[in-house]
């Protein structure tokens, strides 16, 4: 390592070799950064990831080989990342960085933090843990041939949330449960579908009250679950596939549609035998399956997730085998049924994961920007505020007007109404009347806020809290709807108090209620504000077009009186 000491001097060398480094994630960014780090002099690494390593990985995390599928990604990254610099120091940990280990004290022990993460619900409790530990984090994300690196710093640089992040385009629920025409509304479906079997079918849009006279054919079936896995099976095929289709085309709901669908019958299917090529299903994800094929990928994953002792809190994962395979079933099936081209695995999970191809060149352009601005920090040992010693940098796909394809930009001080680092008051819209604590926790807080152990108080009042002594009582007011709270309620005004202790994280919530009839919303901070501006323009609308009404009536009349009609002088 004479080179690096000569290139960067004793001074900065020293500080590079004791200090202490946490990389949160070891998979396309994180497999670069680590191998940079080793090769640039670090010598105490601890990496954290709680994935795998699987097939679709190999292309392009190349710390990782054919034989290292299944295992740790975490552990294999340090076995490999060793044999580059034998004298690291390097720890692994086959964990979520959002469990009780990795608390604020724990990262205080750090010099910095790197994060390498693929989903944005790790990287705001990262961010917040940073921001509660004054640990200088690293930022880090790559979408195909774009990328970009920033440093956050507490006080000083805007944080991750300072920001709001693009979120996922919603299709319609009419589109979605009566009228696809694309392939990726039957892939919403399936994932909807995949939630009311699997998951918290309330939540799902396909859920339908079982004792409505009208409810859906497949209502009964999805609820009758006192039968045989494969039975059970069955009878969800037929009654979403076969059942479903064929109530709606007999009272006539497609008559007006250019595509009218087409039942599947399961009993004049062909099923093949899937036994046989168990070993190598996740190896053929670009073949595409038969109708036959896609039936009985639909019974064998559904008979699967039934063995699954969390059926019922099941959560949808790209990443999980059965999953996959029961959303490329069920979408291609749903496709079939529209007259909509088939797709094969690969191309549904592509679709289902919102995945942009990972690029390996882009990878490693940002896992060594990361390393620069690494030697910035340690370099000014705090003699100059983060944001004058380092940089906001972006990865072009292209070169820009100058001929260049790195763009570093100064960064940028916090928001001052940034919830998160600022502290300030969040709106919050939604229907106060319908939506349950259960709802608000799982979709507000935890989803939509990335809060961890939530504590929620309103005023003075208690009424919910996770975390290591937590009150298990208030367990009893999830059920509940938010108009019906301890504390007089959630209602119009209130201001909900959230707190999250492992994250030393509080925001205070402002309730808005939003009447809805059947479709569930959550309106957060400029959602808000943009449906609110909506509103108000097209209450304008109304009062215009009301009042020229008026003076159009009001000038008939006066046309009309006899008034008017007096000649004039």
């Amino acid at each position: 390592m004479a080179f690096l000491k000569a290139t960067l001097g004793n001074d900065l060398s020293k500080r590079i070799e004791e200090a202490k480094i946490l990389v949160v994630g070891a998979g396309g960014i994180g497999c670069e950064l680590l191998k940079n780090l080793v090769l640039s002099g670090f010598g105490d690494i601890t990496v954290v990831d709680l994935d795998t390593i699987d097939v679709s990985n190999l292309n392009r995390q190349f710390l990782f080989r054919s034989h290292h599928v299944g295992q740790s990604k975490a552990e294999v990254a340090k076995e490999v990342a060793l044999q580059f610099n034998p004298r690291v120091k390097i720890t692994a940990y086959h964990e979520n960085i959002k469990s009780s280990r990795y608390s604020i004290e724990y990262f205080k022990q750090f010099s910095l933090v790197m994060n390498a993460l693929d989903n944005v619900d790790a990287r705001k409790h990262v961010n917040r843990i940073c921001l509660a530990a004054h640990i200088p984090l690293i930022e880090s994300g790559t979408t195909g041939y774009l990328g970009q690196v920033s440093v956050i710093m507490k006080g000083d640089t805007e944080c991750y949330e300072c920001t709001e992040k693009a979120t996922s385009k919603v299709y319609p629920i009419c589109t979605i449960r009566s009228t696809p025409d694309k392939m990726v509304h039957c892939i919403v479906w399936a994932k909807e579908c995949f939630k009311l079997l699997f998951g918290k079918m309330e939540d799902s849009m396909l859920w339908e009250d079982p004792l409505n006279d009208d409810k859906s054919a497949y209502i009964d079936l999805v609820l009758a679950k006192d039968v045989s896995a494969q039975e059970y099976a069955t009878n969800v095929f037929q009654g979403l596939f076969e059942f479903e289709i064929q109530k709606k085309l007999d009272i006539k709901t497609y008559k007006t549609a250019k595509y009218q669908p087409t039942p599947v019958f399961f009993n004049k299917l062909d099923l093949p035998d899937l036994s046989k090529d168990e070993k190598t299903r996740g190896w053929n994800d670009r073949v595409l399956w038969t109708l036959e094929e896609c039936a009985a990928h639909f019974i064998q994953s559904t008979a699967c997730l039934l063995a699954n002792p969390d059926v019922g809190l099941l959560e949808f994962d790209k990443d999980n085998a059965d999953a996959l395979e029961f959303v490329t079933a069920a979408a291609n099936l749903r496709a079939h049924v529209f007259g909509i081209s088939l797709e094969s695995m690969y191309a549904c999970k592509g679709i289902a994961g919102n995945i942009i191809p990972a690029i390996a060149t882009t990878n490693a352009i940002v896992a060594g920007l990361q390393v620069l601005e690494a030697f910035k920090i340690l370099r000014n040992n705090g003699q100059q505020p983060i944001h004058a010693a380092c940089r906001y940098t972006y990865c072009n796909r292209s070169w820009d007007s100058r001929g260049v394809l790195l763009t570093p930009v100064a960064l940028s001080h916090p928001n001052p109404k940034c919830f998160v680092c600022s502290r300030q008051l969040v709106d919050l819209g939604l229907n106060v009347h319908k939506t349950t604590l259960q709802q608000f926790v799982d979709n507000v807080l935890k989803k939509k806020m990335g809060v961890n152990e939530p504590t929620i108080s309103i005023g003075s009042n208690t009424i919910y809290e996770e975390g290591v002594d937590a009150e298990e009582s208030l367990t009893a007011n999830l059920a509940k709807k938010l108009t019906e709270l301890p504390g007089g309620g959630i209602v119009q005004g209130t201001v909900v108090i959230v707190e999250d202790f492992s994250q030393d994280f509080t925001c205070s919530i402002s309730i808005h209620h939003v009447a809805t009839k059947d479709e569930v919303v959550y309106l957060l901070g400029s959602e808000w504000h943009k449906h609110n501006e909506e509103s108000a323009t097209h209450d304008d609308n109304e009062v215009t077009e009301v009042s020229t009404d008026k003076r159009k009536k009001s000038m008939d009349e006066v046309s009309a009186s006899p008034a008017s009609k007096r000649p004039r002088a």
